[in-house]
């Protein structure tokens, strides 16, 4: 089989399947498998891209515009929202549901300054880069794919993503779940709204996780 026809039958439905079942079942799995479940799907992701000879840009790994408006936007994005989350989303999921998303988990980090950095680097590389190129840039756009990539495809692909992004951090409780699930939803509006350039929900998602980690760290997360 040649290269040409070995991507051929990949991008045909019946491989197209089975590609996306697997990669949303480990997906879903991944807040089960601490910092194991992202890199196992990152790989899974690369190697569909080599194999389809799609590259980088296949999930939206392009500059774009220019790399301040790109700054700009996911700055902006991914620290308002969190302060909209934390103040107002959360509250409010909380008179739901009887309780605030459980971040005990890192109740170790309060004035923690190793754990701190340890966990803004796992901010901007597992969780900012790696869970966006899992959630939004690969499985969101092979999902389209697989429904026609019409604008229904992306819409369904868009809303799969969410769920599963929110179930993979049920390790924060169902209301931790849902609050995630949103912050899922934004980031892939942003990576649609923006042409599918993954470098703006990429940086919104690590300022979100930054903005978190340094209240944690700091003593001054809602809740905590």
């Amino acid at each position: 089989m040649t290269a040409g026809e070995l991507r051929a039958a990949l991008r045909g439905g019946r491989f197209l399947v089975v590609e996306v079942a697997l990669a949303m079942l480990v997906s879903a799995l991944i807040g089960l498998l601490p910092f194991g479940g992202t890199p196992v799907v990152v790989a899974f992701g690369a190697l569909s891209l080599w194999l389809r000879g799609e590259g980088p840009r296949g999930v939206g790994l392009t500059r774009g515009p220019g790399w301040r408006p790109i700054l700009l936007i996911g700055l902006a994005a991914g620290v308002g929202y969190q302060f909209l989350s934390l103040y107002a989303v959360e509250p409010l999921t909380a008179r739901l549901l009887g309780r605030l998303p459980d971040v005990s988990l890192f109740a170790a980090l309060k004035g923690n300054v190793q754990l701190f950095l340890f966990y803004l680097a796992i901010s901007w590389t597992l969780a900012g880069f790696g869970e966006e190129f899992v959630f939004r840039g690969y499985l969101l756009t092979r999902i389209s794919q697989l429904l026609g990539g019409g604008r229904r495809a992306w819409l369904v692909g868009l809303a799969v993503t969410t769920t599963l992004f929110g179930l993979a951090h049920l390790y924060q409780g169902a209301s931790g779940a849902i609050d995630t699930g949103l912050f899922g939803l934004l980031f892939g509006i942003l990576y649609l709204a923006s042409g599918r350039n993954l470098w703006i929900p990429i940086i919104a998602h690590g300022a979100a996780d930054t903005t978190a980690f340094l209240l944690l760290f700091l003593g001054r997360y809602p809740g905590a």
